[in-house]
């Protein structure tokens, strides 16, 4: 069995462009997510998918300089992405299940992937995450799938938030596909450790400062450890909400269904 890992990332995120390349303790974020990646145990390969826009040639750049495959594909149409990349034009053939990551997470935890990838397996399920039941900080979202089922989303999703949100097409259909779920012990949900505004782009900063000096390969206990000694930190970011690309997709979704209504 192979795992590929496709690490998606974009310069262009509108609230707060250009945040995979920000400095964090001397290194551009999505170099520091791939640095904890690298951790992973039950990853064979690991490939950031970016767009063919000019803005992310610097991506490309950057996982060239680091020592990590890139595919380039479509700016608006991830899924599309994830699919050319899986389907050998930058990851090479032959991966049986996929792990699909976000560049906006430099505290991601190697140990819960490893855990997520070992339930997956185990199950025999088509598709499993750490979202069904969100218990997890916002920032540790991680999802396994067979490449089988990725091919069904990518030749059947029609919505648009079915084809920017790579995996909607199948965690909402339960009826066809066989889910796993991996469920946090405590409810650590309220956490936002995803990076999407300055607030928590300072946040992360802060918990660099403090933790990696000292041990680079901190852990989600030692988060918590120091967000609890530093609750003004762990304030910084917490008006924001989670999922709000997601409700921007789904309205998407209501006028195209409108639109079709109508012709």
């Amino acid at each position: 069995m192979t795992v590929l890992a496709i690490l998606q990332a974009r310069m262009s995120s509108s609230r707060l462009p250009g945040k995979v390349m920000a400095d964090l303790l001397g290194e551009p974020m999505l170099a520091r997510q791939v640095e904890r990646l690298r951790r992973c145990r039950r990853l064979d390969t690991l490939l950031v998918a970016t767009s063919t826009e000019a803005a992310d040639d610097a991506l490309a750049d950057l996982a060239a300089r680091i020592g990590v495959g890139c595919f380039r594909g479509s700016l608006d149409d991830v899924l599309d992405r994830f699919h050319a990349a899986v389907a050998g034009q930058g990851a090479g053939p032959g991966a049986d299940q996929i792990v699909r990551l976000t560049a906006d997470c430099p505290l991601t935890d190697p140990g819960l992937i490893d855990a997520l990838v070992e339930l997956h397996v185990a199950g025999g399920y088509d598709y499993s995450c750490n979202t069904l039941t969100p218990r997890y900080p916002d920032g540790l979202d991680a999802e396994v799938m067979r490449t089988e089922v990725l091919e069904a989303a990518w030749r059947e999703a029609a919505l648009p938030s079915e084809r920017e949100h790579v995996t909607r097409f199948i965690y909402t259909r339960p009826e066809r596909f066989r889910l796993g779920s991996l469920v946090g012990e405590a409810d650590l949900s309220d956490q936002r450790w995803t990076v999407d505004t300055p607030e928590d782009l300072a946040l992360v900063r802060a918990v660099y400062a403090g933790l990696y000096p000292k041990n680079p390969a901190f852990g989600t206990e030692d988060i918590l450890q120091f967000l609890a000694a530093h609750p003004e930190i762990a304030a910084l970011n917490r008006v924001h909400r989670r999922n709000e690309g997601l409700e921007r997709s789904l309205a998407q979704d209501a006028a195209a269904q409108q639109d079709l209504a109508r012709s």
